[in-house]
């Protein structure tokens, strides 16, 4: 489980991200319309951490981007567990929209249970208009579940420990589904207790946006028969 031997980057502004991540003019100005959007709404609602805002671009946007780069490379399929302000589902969503245009249609659907969050997720899909379904509802719902066919990718940033994610996130799962899951400097401890109740594959990428993060890349995702 040894990580990749990846640099980190320093994205301090649009133009170092438009360079990094090879997008359009067209794209990047609706991300700097989500910043924009980001910065107003936070005045009134906690997104992200305050201490976030003046590097959100390297904290929130390219820590997002960079999980593209480990999806399948068409990827029609996408869930993001607990999305928050957006960070990654909603930034794939605009990349996405970017590389395949409008006719690519609802790719990732982004599963967020505060109604303030999910009101300012359709905030910015009308704003930008990119095709994303949203549902306000909590993950354990197995109502939210029912909606949902197995996916290719499902992805959550900073949202549980990884036992407990796993057992989020494994309805939509099948043998070709992978999981995409930034973690911190305890993800060889959460691998290991994760598989106390779960079998998986797995292997770590060194995050691109944090020296001391990796991403959980999880394969072939089964629940351990109980006794």
């Amino acid at each position: 489980m040894t990580p990749n031997d990846m640099s980190s980057i320093n994205i301090s502004g649009p133009e170092e991200f438009i360079e990094y991540f090879d997008i359009s003019r067209e794209t990047l100005e609706l991300l700097d319309l989500y910043a924009n959007t980001l910065q107003h709404w936070q005045k009134t609602i906690n997104l992200v951490a305050p201490s976030t805002l003046d590097s959100v671009w390297q904290r929130h946007f390219a820590d997002s981007a960079q999980l593209l780069k480990l999806a399948p490379e068409n990827v029609t399929s996408w869930v993001d567990l607990g999305s928050g302000a957006g960070f990654p589902g909603l930034v794939i969503a605009i990349l996405i929209h970017g590389k395949r245009g409008a006719e690519a249609g609802s790719v990732v659907r982004l599963i967020e249970s505060d109604a303030r969050k999910a009101a300012f997720l359709g905030e910015i899909a009308r704003r930008t208009s990119v095709a994303v379904d949203i549902v306000p509802r909590r993950i354990e719902l197995s109502s939210t579940q029912a909606n949902f066919e197995p996916v290719e990718v499902v992805t959550a940033r900073a949202l549980a420990p990884l036992e407990r994610l796993l057992g989020l996130a494994y309805r939509f799962f099948n043998d070709g589904t992978i999981g995409l899951f930034p973690k911190g400097r305890d993800v060889e401890r959460e691998i290991e207790a994760a598989r106390k109740d779960w079998q998986f594959d797995v292997r770590l990428e060194q995050s691109l946006t944090d020296p001391e993060g990796r991403i959980a890349v999880i394969e072939h995702l089964k629940a351990k028969s109980k006794g």
